[in-house]
């Protein structure tokens, strides 16, 4: 285990050449936004509604390649190539490892679409389906699980192995994007302003996801505690809970990721378990076995069909599945550098097959059997009049849907309760995964030796915080989330250099030759 020692510069803990313009642009963003949101988010929604009406096949057939990359990585000699010493075990253990990267990849937001989203589709239906028919209910929980599937986890590893590469084989000191493309454009533009550019585009769409994250995150917990002590939800109920989760994830950021990340994330596996079994045996389990059953008949069944889906013959506009799964794949795209860079950080000793297939299979899966749970829980309150479900969605916030479903449980209070625990553990590692890879890719400390310094995760945490709390009191969420949702563009340019930086080096060094565990060439000698 590398410890928080310091690295070869002692004097400088951050590179000020990309933080300190990155940290710019998005004041310079949100400023104006939040002075002039009204218009601001007209012009940013009109932005985004073009690009879905041009650009919605070049987001489908964009995840489709990164997952048909993905699986040629994994499957062909690249994909045993170990990130590391061939000679060394792996840092985590499978289930540790699973954890971290559910924990990373899914969060509280599975917990948000998971219990709403399917009322989205069910009332806005593709293919022709009659509004909140059995057909659309269950295509809704259908989108649910395709929302968290291949595609999503795909678009979020796929510029790992070469972060995970120069890190952890070329043992290059600095964990970035310009780094990575180094053996494309060569010296002069990696250390130049080429590569600067790349670093400030990955830091401007982090940072700003950060902040919507936590400003989107923090209601799943404030409207269950609206519910549960009767109180009206207020901007100092909002920054209380911030203040809880921002002291939260600035302790485990602390204390690093074998006591921080590990521990929470392993501890919060368990914990969702232990809710969604509670919701099986004191809610409708049965049902719920049964409509995800159905679900995932609906999903196998129409898998391609929402993949490839663009409603091309329908001139009225956009459905909510057809333009979500646009949106949902280019903001999907922000987070996608920084789930790599974090994925590549805890793969030391882990083959490219291993990362690439556990990063494909446990979040998916994970987010199939939660998004059964809690949706099925919801569809079940609707069609037993339960809770009105569609009435509430309509005439108010969706998340106030979420505490009114666990209320109608038995023992409403600790379902209350828990299901909060478990959204702010989820948030916490979600944002302490972020400030620790945004420290440690701003860091001039040698990344392939040594943690990026304690002091640079809790300032990263601060900048965070303090950015969500001021855009949530002006108001300035909104645009920033469309916008956040844009910087998916150049992001996606970036992965399929990252992706080609891999191969090539991989192909200089003959890594499926020098640099796998030694059974594997035992065999190939053989054979």
């Amino acid at each position: 285990m590398r410890r928080d020692s310091e690295g070869p510069d002692k004097g400088r803990l951050i590179d000020y050449r990309i933080f300190v313009p990155s940290l710019l642009v998005i004041i310079g963003i949100s400023i104006p936004f939040s002075i002039y949101e009204e218009q601001a988010t007209a012009a940013l929604n009109q932005t985004f509604d073009t690009i879905v009406e041009v650009f919605s096949w070049g987001y489908i057939w964009y995840a489709i390649l990164l997952l048909g990359a993905g699986l040629y990585l994994s499957f062909s000699k690249y994909g045993k190539v170990v990130l590391g010493d061939p000679n060394e075990k792996p840092r985590f253990t499978l289930f540790e490892y699973a954890s971290i990267l559910i924990a990373m990849g899914v969060g509280s937001t599975i917990m948000r679409t998971g219990m709403v989203e399917w009322t989205a589709v069910a009332n806005d239906p593709p293919f022709g389906l009659e509004p909140q028919s059995s057909e659309a209910l269950l295509m809704g929980n259908a989108y649910s699980m395709f929302m968290w599937s291949f595609q999503v986890f795909a678009i979020f590893v796929m510029a790992a192995p070469a972060m995970g590469y120069i890190l952890h084989v070329r043992k290059r000191p600095l964990m970035r994007i310009s780094e990575a493309c180094r053996c494309i454009f060569g010296d002069r533009f990696t250390e130049g302003a080429g590569g600067k550019f790349l670093d400030i585009i990955f830091l401007v769409s982090i940072l700003s996801g950060a902040a919507v994250t936590l400003g989107l995150g923090t209601p799943i917990v404030t409207y269950n505690l609206s519910k549960l002590f009767a109180i009206e939800v207020t901007f100092g109920l909002t920054m209380i809970v911030t203040i809880v989760w921002v002291i939260l994830f600035s302790l485990s950021a602390y204390v690093g990721i074998e006591k921080g990340i590990k521990r929470l994330s392993t501890f919060n596996m368990y914990l969702a378990g232990g809710f969604a079994l509670f919701i099986m045996i004191a809610g409708p389990g049965v049902f719920i076995l049964n409509y995800f059953t159905e679900s995932v008949s609906s999903l196998i069944t129409n898998y391609v069909n929402i993949s490839f889906y663009t409603e091309s013959l329908e001139l009225e506009g956009a459905s909510h599945v057809q333009s979500n799964t646009v949106f949902w794949f280019a903001y999907s795209a922000t987070w996608a550098m920084l789930h790599s860079i974090f994925a590549a950080k805890i793969s030391q000793g882990r083959t490219i097959k291993e990362m690439i297939l556990t990063y494909l299979l446990a979040p998916t899966l994970l987010s199939w059997v939660a998004t059964e749970v809690l949706g099925g829980l919801g569809v079940h309150r609707h069609l037993t009049d339960a809770v009105p479900v569609f009435d509430i969605v309509q005439n108010q916030d969706d998340m106030a849907l979420i505490p009114e479903i666990l209320a109608s449980l038995p023992w409403s209070t600790v379902a209350l309760v828990v299901f909060a625990i478990v959204a702010m553990i989820f948030l916490t590692t979600t944002l302490d995964s972020t400030t620790y890879t945004i420290a440690a890719y701003t860091s001039t400390k040698d990344m392939s030796k040594y943690e990026p310094s304690r002091f640079l995760r809790i300032a990263t945490a601060g900048i965070i915080t303090v950015l969500a709390l001021i855009l949530m009191r002006v108001g300035g969420l909104a645009p920033l989330e469309v916008v956040s949702g844009l910087m998916g563009l150049p992001i996606i340019i970036i992965q399929f250099l990252t992706i080609y930086a891999a191969k090539k080096m991989m192909d200089q060094d003959r890594a499926w030759i020098h640099n796998v565990r030694k059974e594997r060439v035992e065999d190939s000698k053989a054979s």
